[in-house]
């Protein structure tokens, strides 16, 4: 089944146009990678899905819903977690739970979320006193407390060391064994690579190529998926 179906997207900004007819299908219950380096356009992608910027052309169904249209109706299905995601340094977990869970009409239990995701030892921390890592889990656990059928991460784990990083994926997988469908955005091919059924590279606002890793893998003729996103589109990874 096809919850996200995307055609000929176009989005341009006064300096650039950061998004050239991108295509793409998201299918249920997948961890779907858009991938590729930073400026390449895939938050822009996420923002007009999610109904945060209008696009200048192409179409767009998330749930069978337009996402400007039909924005109020869409948001209660799903979950987005933008890059330049922060809350109130004072916040505390439990608080930020309560809050985000009165947005919705039939919220998941908040409470509950806050022990699936290991929170409830750190319910009365602030925002501010929170490492990278916790912060991430509540990041996740704010993103599902609407019980979402897809959600959104954009750069979940850019500036986590590389043990916070792993743990991240395990919940992203976690995310999944829960039946949401996760659309994953991310500049880091590794992590593309470990956590994703299928991929699509971004490189300057177009679809370079799209597919399972080991597909990817294979068409480039590589080892790795950076080192095949290389091949496909003749430019290092910035």
């Amino acid at each position: 089944m096809t919850v996200i179906e995307i055609d000929g997207l176009r989005k341009s900004y006064k300096t650039h146009e950061a998004v050239r007819g991108v295509s793409l299908k998201v299918e249920k219950g997948e961890i779907f990678g858009i991938a590729g380096p930073n400026g390449a356009g895939k938050t822009t992608v996420v923002e007009c899905a999610t109904g945060l910027r209008r696009p200048d052309g192409g179409t767009l169904r998330v749930l069978g819903l337009d996402p400007r249209s039909d924005r109020r109706a869409l948001l209660q299905r799903v979950g987005v977690q933008l890059q330049e995601a922060a809350l109130p340094d004072a916040i505390k977990v439990e608080e930020a739970l309560r809050m985000y869970a009165s947005f919705y009409d039939k919220p998941a239990d908040w409470r509950e979320l806050m022990d699936e995701w290991g929170l409830a030892d750190r319910r009365r921390a602030g925002f501010a006193s929170l490492s990278g890592g916790w912060k991430q889990r509540l990041f996740i656990a704010l993103a599902l407390v609407g019980d979402p059928e897809v959600v959104f991460l954009d750069e979940l784990t850019t500036g986590l060391d590389p043990s916070a990083r792993r743990t991240t994926w395990g919940l992203i997988r976690a995310m999944r064994e829960r039946g949401v469908t996760v659309v994953l955005v991310t500049h880091f091919m590794d992590e593309a690579e470990a956590l994703c059924d299928r991929i699509a590279i971004i490189d300057e606002g177009r679809v370079a190529a799209e597919g399972t890793p080991s597909r990817l893998i294979i068409e480039g003729r590589s080892d790795s998926l950076e080192n095949a996103y290389f091949a496909l589109t003749g430019k290092e990874m910035a």
